[in-house]
């Protein structure tokens, strides 16, 4: 079977312009596009950059990271994000995402793009894969918003984690999603794979140090999928990586990461061998084939208790 690309558009963080961003989206797509991609992923909330409420390394990002604000000793207002993201929200349904939809119909390839999407209530972090005939397929909104962040603690979270089956030119395959904090949860990828998914695609926007690499790259090995990430471009950033999820072959261990990047901005493609990918899942132990659910009935308890006990900037325990 021929091997599915996933280009990883690792870009420097965009501005306030809408427009700007969407010339710069291009661009980038249709880089991607030039190096065979069927698929091209953005990093994390492309529309603004994510930048207007949290700078990168900036103050509010460590300030809402302080062990006294998780536990309430100091609580600190979160602003609302239709105030401090005025204006920036888009719609699933606007000429900003309907741009990429013809987009993507011209160049015959699938994109997942990322935006601040307009919501009755506060804004949600989504993206939405669009396939290569410029049809929206799949819709994630960030189920893990960093409650201890400003102001996405105030957004609107997702409530699901699916997939869909992609139509590319080198066949179907059963795509899912999970955004940045989404993939420090080990449900969110467990879920995916439980519906299906092959390849999770994750937009994401934080620095990537060793140790998120290698919980990353744990959610491809427990899950036997295989994971791409986008993120940010800068010093500390960078390292838009993917993995392919076979940790054995016909030699032993193998490597399974398929590509990382550094901290330059460029298009990073990813080569996924899914003829691989499907005869190593038939074979292998991990994902879904020796689970016993019926034992695992504290993972849906959404009680917290010590050391895990945090409350939001805004002095409320987490919604559960």
């Amino acid at each position: 079977m021929p091997a599915l690309t996933i280009a990883l558009l690792q870009l420097d963080p965009p501005g306030h312009d809408l427009d700007a961003n969407r010339r710069a989206g291009e661009a980038a797509c249709r880089r991607a596009k030039a190096l065979g991609a069927d698929i091209a992923l953005f990093p994390e909330m492309w529309s603004n950059g994510y930048e207007t409420a949290v700078p990168f390394g900036g103050a509010a990002e460590n300030v809402y990271r302080h062990p006294d604000l998780w536990r309430g000793a100091a609580p600190v207002e979160v602003p609302d994000p239709r105030e401090v993201w005025r204006g920036e929200p888009v719609a699933a349904d606007s000429p900003f995402v309907a741009h990429f939809r013809l987009l993507a119909a011209e160049l015959d390839m699938a994109i997942a793009l990322t935006y601040l999407e307009a919501w009755d209530g506060p804004p949600r972090n989504s993206v939405s894969l669009i396939d290569r005939h410029g049809r929206p397929v799949l819709t994630h909104a960030k189920v893990h918003t960093c409650a201890f962040s400003v102001p996405e603690a105030a957004l609107t979270p997702g409530d699901s984690f699916g997939a869909c089956t992609l139509d590319t030119a080198v066949g179907e395959v059963r795509v899912g999603a999970m955004i940045c904090y989404d993939r420090e949860f080990p449900e969110s990828a467990r879920a995916l794979m439980l519906a299906g998914a092959e390849i999770i695609l994750t937009p994401n926007a934080c620095d990537l140090e060793r140790n998120r690499i290698a919980q990353f790259q744990s959610r491809a090995y427990e899950n036997m999928v295989g994971v791409a990430m986008a993120n940010y471009a800068g010093p500390g950033w960078g390292h838009s990586v993917a993995f392919d999820g076979m940790a054995f072959g016909p030699e032993g261990t193998r490597d399974m990461l398929v590509v990382e990047a550094g901290e330059a901005a460029g298009v990073y493609p990813a080569v996924f061998d899914l003829g691989a990918l499907r005869s190593y899942r038939r074979r292998e132990t991990w994902g879904n084939s020796f689970r016993r659910p019926g034992v695992y009935g504290s993972l849906t308890d959404p009680a917290a208790a010590d050391p895990f006990v945090r409350v939001t900037g805004e002095g409320r325990r987490p919604a559960r």
